[in-house]
């Protein structure tokens, strides 16, 4: 994803793929990056810890399954900003409050006795009810609940489950100076010479993690002609949906005419409502592709909690009684991060850094090329915005992400010069922020 490219970057899902907002299957799947790779649907893994020794017996090491995932940047930056006196823009996690009636719901649902037990594995019957109501307003359709939809361990879980159940190993699997996220565009000449009579599905994020990226109806329309005429799966990550900004409408691919029937759309309770802890996500299809991804749910994680699947499906129902109200939580929330984002975009400015200001979600990547840190003394062997990272967290108190760790192989020293920032905060985290920013010139190296 370059200015003009926007398959020069992306992000692999959860700890999968960390999707770039587009990318297709390819031959040699790789952990981070967009590059062509063949797709090994033996991925179970990404969640078992990589633990081997060179003294340990044969039968003991690690499967081919799991070769290089053991080097994660979540768990690196994550355990380097962990101090205290650190001003955490880094990792993803709102430390806004969520709404009051979600943790109410909550704290009602856990003294019923029932609801402390086993529900259906693949959704609690009121939380897909909820869902399917939400759905069929949003998309105008008719969403059965106990067919259409499967709710998992977050959003990650239905990748998960949307990867094991529709792709074979063997199918292929592809994926500046700007001001705005607006800016990074498809190719769509590039997109369509990376189709072919092998490819099998296609990853979407919109809008997108780490660029902010919100696809137009007629960027939309590139990518369903090409599912349509290669017939080619849609699975479209979608969990910042209600993280849209003024200028800006977010639209599902599933709505465009004969995608319904080959996309599986994914959404987070996490994103939705500010509960990233609560590790609950869902996918939304047609019949013929859900019942794949319930298979493997049921013969993995089998269930999700049911207290918590019972406290949202009742603060769903009360944001679907208010959808037509502005201060219903899908669209009050992004007002006020709207607001956060230009605070965050106007510090960045004048500590001499270059931000990209998003149109969705809520990460800002920032250009720190211009300003030419001295990182000769940190380890060489790494890319440059990882080295500025570590220093920044050492000699400036705050964190942020490195980019290239969304990017593969041969698109890192591209994006090197970029880092991301979270802005979901609290007043007083972002006010933090500020003091460093405001000082950013007047502290020494």
């Amino acid at each position: 994803m370059c200015r003009n490219s926007f398959l020069e970057s992306g992000r692999f899902f959860r700890s999968f793929i960390y999707y770039a907002g587009m990318f297709l299957a390819s031959r040699n799947f790789c952990c981070r990056g967009i590059r062509t790779c063949q797709l090994r649907t033996d991925l179970l893994s990404r969640s078992i810890t990589h633990s081997t020794s060179a003294t340990m017996p044969f039968r003991h090491k690690n499967t081919r399954r799991i070769e290089g995932l053991d080097s994660n940047v979540w768990v690196e930056f994550t355990k380097v900003a962990a101090d205290p006196s650190i001003v955490n823009l880094g990792q993803g996690l709102p430390d806004i409050s969520p709404p009051s009636y979600v943790k109410e719901e909550l704290a009602k649902v856990a003294a019923v006795d029932r609801l402390n037990q086993y529900t259906r594995g693949f959704g609690h019957p009121s939380l897909v009810k909820a869902l399917s109501q939400v759905y069929e307003k949003v998309c105008g359709r008719k969403i059965d609940p106990l067919t259409d939809i499967l709710v998992t361990v977050g959003a990650y879980g239905s990748l998960f489950s949307t990867i094991q159940a529709l792709i074979e190993e063997g199918d292929e699997k592809n994926d500046g100076n700007t001001a705005s996220s607006a800016d990074w565009v498809l190719d769509p000449a590039e997109l369509a010479n990376k189709f072919n009579s092998k490819t099998k599905a296609i990853i979407l994020n919109t809008p997108h993690n780490p660029i902010g990226k919100v696809f137009t109806r007629e960027e939309l329309q590139v990518i369903a002609d090409l599912c349509i005429k290669h017939d080619t799966l849609c699975i479209s990550d979608e969990v910042y949906e209600w993280l849209v900004y003024k200028g800006n409408k977010h639209i599902k691919i599933a709505m465009l005419p004969g995608m319904w029937d080959r996309t599986v759309t994914i959404g987070s309770a996490g994103k939705t409502y500010s509960v990233t802890g609560w590790k609950l996500g869902w996918s939304i299809g047609p019949e013929h592709l859900i019942k794949h991804l319930q298979v493997v749910h049921q013969n993995t994680l089998y269930t999700c909690p049911t207290p918590l699947q019972e406290a949202l499906a009742q603060a769903f129902w009360i944001d679907y009684k208010r959808m037509d109200d502005p201060e219903c939580y899908f669209y009050s929330l992004s007002r006020e991060l709207e607001s956060k984002r230009d605070r965050m975009a106007q510090l960045l400015k004048e500590a001499g850094l270059k931000p990209v200001i998003p149109d969705g979600g809520y990460f800002m990547i920032v250009d720190v090329s211009m300003l030419n840190v001295d990182l000769s003394d940190i380890d060489e062997k790494q890319p440059y915005d990882y080295k500025f990272v570590k220093w920044m967290i050492a000699s400036k108190k705050l964190s942020a992400i490195p980019l290239s760790a969304f990017c593969g192989p041969e698109t890192k020293r591209q994006f090197e010069k970029y880092i991301r920032f979270c802005f979901i905060k609290k007043d007083s985290t972002l006010d933090a922020a500020e003091v460093i920013l405001k000082n950013w010139n007047k502290q020494t190296c």
